[in-house]
């Protein structure tokens, strides 16, 4: 029946075949045969083909010789197509179970073996079918066979030929087979037979010809449904079986007829839906195309698959033992039918010779077979091939219809017996013989899917849409991958690019199914990572809103009290166990289940091998899980405005890192370590400066989120490039913004918890990055310091001598001819900037440092205090407080900042840089004072001055050093070396004192200026440059208090400042009008005063160095003095602040200044404060 059907295969594909080609093939065969054109025979060929039927009617009259045999065949395995459809009876009956359906506790099923093994070959007997009715239509006629046929086609609609290429079933049976049915119903009518039989004739026709009519639509509408039926009852069946003999393999060999019968109804299931798939069908000729609906999201197929991947590997495992078993069945079956032959039954047959030397051979075959007992199994060759061929033989012998003896006599000869008949005992040691030689094919042949190759672009898409579905399970991937190993076998040798085409095809699809196991398990991370996944169970209520919650909770027990006017809008903590949030919880759940289940599955899977390439899950599992981290990490880095904030990137880093974690149990390696390599790869930015020695490799790749937060923070909050109105403010020890920088206000981004978050994130090499970043830029606004200085040389000496001579006139007309100094001081309040963020920075990751490594920190505080203090200082030392210096434990971390900026770029290395303090002084006489305003809010001016006091400090200190260094430098180049490498102790000291001289230069001239410059028409711009002055003293560790009372009396300062808190509730002092006439008026950048904190040690969050109010002391102990004085002066205002108001100018009409009595001068000779006085009732009265 194989050969018939593809003899019939052969023909129907011929038809496909276009008559020009055909006829190019015959006029080429005849060029070669005759090598010369016979026009003559040309034309015959012509004629030929032009008359050439087609192949069905020519196969109907060429196969009418066998059609009856062809029908007694197709009616013989009727009833084995008829069980096969009977889902019902197959589950009722146990066809497919290895247990009793109604008693599980039996293992034996109550269907015949001999019925559950023909189940196999069931897609054998349905293609029998289909092409034996379509070119033998007169075996249609028989009763039985509209049954069968009408069963086969309402399931079917196409029919395969080769590979992909069918024919629309139907559509042939109406063109070829219902005229057949026609013509003979008609012959029947016209009463060419006997009447009886041509009743029976016509009955028959007429219900043929009205099953081929309406089957095709019921054919259309059903077959889907039929099909889905069947999968459905495999895809449980199977399923079981899996999971009975994985428990039980020593049940697998007794059944394996039964595992071949699933495994064959299986793969035609399975190849049947891809088939089908986008199969268009007609109603009728001509009629329009129906495209058939097969439901492409069905989540059996996956169930199918895998059932049949993990029976094949119970076969392949336990190979061994089926062979054994199957050795003993027929060693023991040797012995049963030598006892068949030697009944009376048989012996009353009266055998001939042939069948006599046949069965003697059977009988022999099975009684060589090797024991298998105490032996290696595998080892066993055996070949039963020729028992096979002899049994063969047997039954065409007792089937043919000149043999004297044919089958039924031998089943009634040894039935009698009261067990297995001859035939049965034959047919059972035939298939058990296949199980010792043929195993490996069999099971190809029953569990094979290479025919899916032709489908593998729909197998992909019904992939995608089932595998992440709600039926989906992860555990399949491992069958829909395993399916490309087999269709390299779907290539033909003798067209070597179809084997180089399939080859490729199988690769991608393989591939194209990873990209999208790895889309759904990124899919399911992110499902997981996202605020309505573990960012739900994160949510937790402000203090604000918990006290909204407390206002309302107590107004609700009140009866009396009114009720809120709106509902609070904030879910409480622990919402998710509200029931109405089971859905959200039960989806969270199912994510968390099916990652790792998915992280199980493609742990442990097998690697899938195509051909020469490889596919190891795991490691595509561990690039997909880290690539999507790095893509996460880049991609939260910025919110839709702007930079994200550190603190809030940092959760959402550990939040993900945490869902790896969970993925990580499941999966045999190290993910945290690759997530750490991925964080190093995004925060390296070439080596640290003060820890590494080696040069970054040009080709060194520099991490991307690192470069694009450290940009954003030099950009918009170092040179506020956006122009934000960003200023820094000493009392909270961050920036702030008068409007939002991106999404957030500067705070939000610069406070010392988010920039800890930073350090934390980028760590080291961030930081390293980012200092950079400030330096180079810093350096650049040095480099602008440097050119002012040397283009103003002849000016600034000019004006230093009129200010040591005394020669007012002379300095003024000096002043007046430096340019560009509003822009001078603009660089230098944004290096100020630098040095305060740097700062911070600093002192976040040193706070980081103490945190996560105690040990090294307390190391470092502890080898800095024993550097040895030297300059120059050697390359190490200089190297540890520079590592020093970036966790802020050096002492004074701005001039060693600049220091090393400095000497990196090779800066301050002329005499010019020594009339730097005449530089800095004569920035009091620019234009910008007039519109400073001090805030007691930030503790610091409108216009970031204060970041100027910090620039002329560091600068000042820094420049010394180096210039101090370069000049020992000079020194041993001019000795020959014969100094040696013995540097003065005493240098150190020197180079403080000479610091300390210049900013005391400073101070002086610079207040000389401000007291000089003060008139009656212009004295707005006095308090803020006096404030200036004192923050200066405050932040710079070289200018002790002691210096500025001599140019600037505390007295002053204490009155400026106390009048400036207490009008700080209703009316706080910014700027002093311009009027003389007007009490002082005020110019804020935030409206809202903020009440003052308690002095002392009650407000840790206020560094010493940075405070924004007057402080008694400078953080030195040679000013410890002024400590007991700020105490009793601060008790004494708080006191008597709502008696006294006299500020620091108190004007009446007259203007004129008096001294009380008891007062005294502050000072005498040229003082730079000739008019002031100090009053014990006030700093300054004008009456």
């Amino acid at each position: 029946m194989d050969l018939f059907c593809s003899f019939v295969r052969v023909n129907l594909l011929a038809e496909k075949l276009p008559r020009k080609m055909m006829l190019q093939v015959y006029n080429l065969l005849h060029a070669m045969s005759r090598n010369d054109r016979d026009c003559d025979f040309y034309h015959r060929l012509v004629q030929f083909i032009d008359s050439y039927d087609p192949p069905l009617k020519g196969l109907q009259e060429d196969l009418n010789f066998v059609s009856p045999r062809i029908g007694e065949v197709l009616e013989a395995v009727g009833p084995i197509i008829f069980l096969s459809t009977d889902t019902r009876k197959l589950r009722n009956e146990g066809f497919l179970s290895p247990y009793h359906p109604r008693y599980p506790d039996i293992l034996t099923n109550s269907a015949h073996p001999m019925r559950a093994q023909d189940l196999a070959n069931v897609t054998a007997y349905r293609e029998w079918v289909l092409l034996g009715y379509l070119v033998c239509p007169d075996e249609l006629l028989r009763v039985t066979s509209i049954d069968i046929a009408l069963v086969v086609l309402k399931e079917n609609l196409v029919l395969t030929l080769f590979r992909d290429e069918y024919v629309l079933l139907h559509e042939d049976y109406q063109l070829y087979v219902l005229p057949r049915i026609l013509e003979s119903k008609k012959m029947a009518k016209s009463g060419r037979t006997k009447q009886k039989e041509a009743d029976l004739e016509y009955s028959v026709a007429k219900q043929v010809e009205k099953m081929i009519s309406e089957v095709h639509e019921q054919a259309l509408v059903s077959c889907d449904a039929i099909h889905r039926e069947r999968r459905i009852l495999l895809k449980q069946e199977i399923g079981r079986m899996v999971l009975f003999f994985t428990d039980q393999p020593s049940l697998l060999a007794p059944n394996i007829q039964m595992v071949f019968s699933a495994l064959a109804l299986a793969q035609c299931e399975v190849i049947w839906y891809f088939q089908h798939v986008g199969i268009a069908s007609s109603k009728s000729k001509g009629a329009r195309l129906v495209p058939v609906d097969i439901d492409p999201n069905d989540p059996t197929i996956g169930f199918l698959l895998d059932g049949m991947d993990h029976l094949c590997c119970l076969v392949r495992k336990y190979i061994a033992a089926i062979r054994g078993y199957a050795l003993s069945y027929l060693s023991s079956c040797a012995g049963r039918i030598r006892f068949l032959l030697g009944t009376p039954g048989m012996v009353a047959l009266d055998l001939d010779a042939t069948l006599k030397t046949l069965f003697q051979q059977i009988v022999q075959h099975l009684e060589n077979i090797p024991k298998p007992q105490g032996e290696n199994i595998s080892a066993i060759t055996c070949d039963l091939s020729e028992f096979r061929k002899d049994w063969l033989s047997i039954l065409m012998i007792v089937t043919s219809a000149r043999s004297s003896i044919n089958i039924r006599h031998l089943e009634k000869a040894t039935v009698s017996t009261g067990k297995e008949g001859l035939l049965s005992e034959g047919n059972a040691a035939y298939n058990w013989s296949r199980c010792v030689d043929e195993l490996e094919s069999q099971l190809s042949m029953h569990g094979s899917l290479k025919k899916l190759y032709f489908y593998h672009q729909h197998l992909t898409a019904v992939f995608r849409n089932t595998m992440f579905g709600p039926e989906g399970r992860p555990q399949h991937c491992c069958a829909w991958l395993g399916v490309a190993g087999s269709f390299p076998e779907c290539a033909s040798r003798i067209v070597p690019e179809e084997v180089t085409k399939i080859e490729r095809d199988a690769v991608l699809y393989v591939e194209s199914l990873i990209e999208s196991i790895m889309g759904g398990l990124e899919g399911l991370i992110n499902i997981l990572d996202s605020e309505g996944g573990f960012g739900a169970l994160e949510m937790q209520l402000l203090p604000e809103q918990a006290a909204s919650y407390l206002n309302n909770a107590s107004r609700a027990s009140i009866p009396s009290a009114k009720s809120p006017k709106g509902a609070v809008g904030y879910p409480l903590p622990g919402h998710e166990s509200y029931p109405e949030n089971n859905n959200s919880i039960k989806m969270l759940e199912a994510a968390m289940q099916r990652l790792t289940n998915l992280c199980s599955v493609l742990n442990d899977m097998e690697p899938i091998c195509v051909l020469n390439h490889v596919f190891v899950l795991r490691e595509y599992m561990r690039e997909c899980i880290l690539g999507n981290f790095r893509r996460r990490l880049l991609t939260v880095l910025k919110t839709d405005n702007d930079l994200q904030r550190p603190s809030i990137l940092e959760s959402l880093i550990r939040r993900h890192m945490n869902i790896v974690h969970l993925a990580e149990q499941h999966i045999s390696m190290d993910l945290t370590q690759g997530i750490r390599e991925v964080l190093l790869s995004e925060t390296f930015s070439g080596p640290i400066s003060s820890l590494h020695v080696f040069d970054k490799p040009a080709e060194q790749h520099t991490g991307s989120a690192t470069e694009v937060v450290c940009n954003w923070y030099i950009e918009n909050i170092v040179k506020d490039m956006s122009g934000a109105g960003i200023l820094f403010t000493p009392m909270h020890k961050c920036f702030k913004s008068t409007r939002p920088v991106g999404g957030y206000f500067a705070e939000s981004v610069t406070d010392l918890r988010e920039l800890q978050a930073f350090v934390r994130i980028f760590g080291g090499y961030g930081v390293d990055r980012l200092d950079r970043m400030m330096k180079e830029h810093t350096a650049a606004l040095l480099n602008c310091i440097d050119t002012s200085l040397r283009s103003n040389r002849e000016l600034l000496e000019a004006v230093a001598g009129s200010m040591h001579s005394g020669d007012r006139i002379e300095r003024e007309a000096c002043l007046k001819q430096i340019v560009d100094l509003d822009t001078i001081i603009g660089f230098c309040i944004e290096a100020g900037q630098a040095l305060a963020f740097d700062k911070l920075l600093a002192e976040a990751a040193g706070a980081v440092l103490e945190e996560g490594a105690p040990l090294i920190y307390s190391l470092l505080a502890g080898v800095v205090k024993h550097i040895p203090e030297e300059i120059p200082e050697k390359r190490e030392i200089r190297r540890m407080r520079g590592v020093a210096n970036s966790v802020a434990l050096a002492g004074d971390h701005d001039s060693e900042w600049v220091r090393s900026i400095l000497e990196e770029v090779g800066g301050a290395n002329d005499g010019s840089w020594s009339l730097l303090p005449y530089l800095f002084a004569t920035f009091m006489t620019s234009n910008i004072w007039n519109t400073t305003g001090f805030n007691v809010d930030t503790g610091g001016f409108n216009n970031n001055i204060h970041g100027l006091a910090r620039c002329i400090s560091a600068v000042i200190a820094g420049s010394e050093y180096v210039r101090l260094a370069r000049e020992h430098h000079q020194r041993q180049l001019l000795s020959n070396g014969h100094a040696g490498d013995s540097l003065d102790p005493d240098i150190r000291v020197s180079a403080e004192a000479s610091i300390k001289a210049a900013m005391q230069l400073f101070v002086k001239f610079s207040a000389g200026i401000v007291l000089d410059s003060w008139n009656e028409a212009n004295r707005s711009h006095l308090v803020a440059k006096l404030i200036f002055l004192d923050q200066l003293s405050d932040i710079s560790p070289y200018l002790p208090r002691s210096s500025l009372e001599t140019h600037v009396p505390y007295a002053i300062l204490r009155s400026i400042y106390s009048q400036y808190y207490a009008n700080s509730p209703l009316m706080p002092l910014a700027l002093l009008s311009a009027s003389p006439r007007h009490s002082p008026s005020v110019s804020l950048a935030h409206a809202s005063p903020v009440m003052r904190q308690p002095r002392g040690d009650l407000t840790p969050q206020y560094s010493a160095n940075d405070s924004g109010y007057f402080k008694g002391s400078s953080s030195y102990s040679q000013e410890h003095l002024y400590d007991a004085e700020s105490g009793s002066l601060r008790s004494a205002e708080n006191k008597h602040r709502n008696v006294r108001r006299s500020g620091p100018l108190d004007y009446s009409s007259s203007r004129k200044v008096k001294n009380p009595e008891g007062s005294a001068s502050g000072s005498t000779g040229p003082s730079p404060l000739p008019r002031f006085a100090v009053s014990r009732s006030g700093p300054i009265s004008y009456k």
